[in-house]
C-alpha cells in the first residue's frame, strides 16, 4: 500500500460519513451522564404517556421533574418535548405511544430531527445522552449511531454519548 492509500484508509476510519461542517462530532464517555458539564443539553427517549418508570428515565424524572409540563406539550411519537432547567435544555424524544411498547427506528429518527431543529433554533452546541433507544428499548446502537451522524453531520453540534 502506498502512502496515499494509507492516508485514505486513515480518513475512512476517522470519518465514516462525509461532514459538511467542521463542528459536528460524536464522542464517547464512560461514566455518569449527569456528570457532563452543567450547560450541556441532555436527551433521552420516553413514551407519549410520560411514565418514565424504568431505566435512566426514572433519574430524569426525579432530577428535572416537570411531568405535567411535558404532558401539556401534547407531543406524539416522532416529536420531541423540551424542558428548560438550570440554564440547559432537556430533550425528551417521544419514540412510542405507551411505556410498555417498543420504539421504531422511524419514530426515533423523526424525534431526533425535531430535537435537531430545536437545537439549531436555540444555539445548542453541546448535547449529552445515553445510548438512546438501546437500553430497555433494545434498538441496535450500530443503527442509532449512524442515524445520529446522518441527522447531525451538517451542524456544529458536539454530541457526547455516555455509557456506565
Amino acid at each position: 500500500m502506498n502512502s496515499e492509500e494509507l492516508q485514505d484508509q486513515k480518513e475512512d476510519k476517522s470519518d465514516p460519513l462525509p461532514s459538511a461542517s467542521e463542528g459536528w462530532s460524536l464522542h464517547y464517555m464512560t461514566g455518569d451522564l449527569f456528570s457532563c458539564p452543567a450547560d450541556e443539553a441532555l436527551a433521552h427517549c420516553i413514551s407519549e404517556d410520560c411514565r418514565m418508570g424504568a431505566g435512566i428515565a426514572t433519574i430524569f424524572k426525579k432530577k428535572f421533574a416537570g411531568v405535567a409540563e411535558l404532558k401539556a406539550q401534547q407531543k406524539t411519537p416522532g416529536e420531541c418535548a423540551v424542558l428548560s432547567r438550570g440554564g440547559r435544555w432537556v430533550y425528551y424524544l417521544i419514540t412510542k405511544k405507551k411505556a410498555s411498547q417498543k420504539p421504531t427506528y422511524d419514530a426515533l429518527r423523526q424525534s431526533l430531527e425535531a430535537m435537531k431543529l430545536h437545537c439549531l433554533e436555540n444555539g445548542v452546541g453541546s448535547l449529552s445522552m445515553p445510548r438512546i433507544g438501546c437500553g430497555l428499548d433494545r434498538l441496535k446502537w450500530e443503527k442509532v449511531s449512524l442515524m445520529l451522524e446522518e441527522i447531525f453531520r451538517d451542524t456544529n453540534i458536539c454530541i457526547t454519548v455516555y455509557t456506565l
